[in-house]
């Protein structure tokens, strides 16, 4: 419980900061539910006897990264826990990521048609601009919370098959992996953090301006030849993402 943690005033390390991490720490383990009240922010200055400056910034931080959330006149509460996520690291499905965190996983077809190559899409995939490609947008969801705006891209003339399939059902991983020349064996991938555009807003259930995580994906044959371009565009505040880094030997 927070009434019997106590801030180390003797550190350097910020005071908001340190109230920031306890807070979190009682959210982790349990102490304070989806959707429960936290202290207010005068409780915690009394708590800790630190300024009421210094727990709006550790409050405000934890609002914009997505762990608590206000509501006017009633005040500050807990937020879904943010699903931590490692397929950076690893190739593996997003319904099989998902239930790892024991969320039901289900998926949205907004699109999928053939189209003619933009100049970016045939650049990536290896092709000529004027060549056909399969264009697949969906929508995935984690229990009911939209999360991520997945745009994939594939030529059309070596994964034609994939037509026949229902990828509200279906992985798209598994669907290639029945064709060896066409089975996704790397994948390399960019990072970066932009803000929610309108489409987001509407489609993710966010509000325009908050934190997007936006991934532009290739994913290699075994020969290295380009099979799939993607992008995909997640909400920052349910995402997380775990990198494991090893030192060389």
């Amino acid at each position: 419980m927070l009434l019997e943690k106590k801030l180390d005033k003797t550190t350097p390390v910020p005071l908001y900061f340190q109230l920031k991490e306890l807070i979190m720490a009682e959210i982790k383990n349990g102490t304070y539910p989806k959707d429960s009240a936290i202290p207010t922010e005068k409780e915690l200055s009394d708590m800790f006897d630190i300024s009421r400056t210094t727990v709006r910034q550790a409050i405000a931080e934890m609002v914009q990264e997505g762990w608590l959330y206000r509501v006017k006149s009633k005040g500050t509460f807990v937020s879904q826990p943010k699903i931590n996520q490692d397929f950076i690291q690893k190739l593996e499905s997003y319904n099989d990521q998902i239930r790892r965190t024991g969320r039901t996983p289900h998926t949205e077809v907004l699109d999928f048609k053939v189209i003619q190559a933009t100049p970016e899409v045939a650049d990536r995939l290896k092709i000529q601009p004027e060549d056909k490609v399969i264009y697949l947008q969906r929508k995935r969801y984690a229990d009911d919370d939209p999360i991520v705006v997945l745009k994939t891209y594939l030529p059309y003339e070596r994964c034609s098959f994939v037509m026949e399939h229902d990828f509200e059902k279906e992985s798209l991983y598994s669907v290639l992996s029945r064709d060896n020349s066409v089975q996704v064996h790397c994948v390399k991938r960019l990072v970066e953090a932009v803000e929610a555009t309108a489409s987001d807003a509407e489609k993710l259930n966010m509000k325009k301006g908050k934190p997007i995580q936006f991934f532009t994906s290739v994913g290699f044959n075994a020969f290295g030849e380009p099979i799939e371009f993607s992008l995909a565009r997640y909400r920052g505040d349910r995402s997380s993402f775990e990198v494991t880094v090893f030192t060389e030997k």
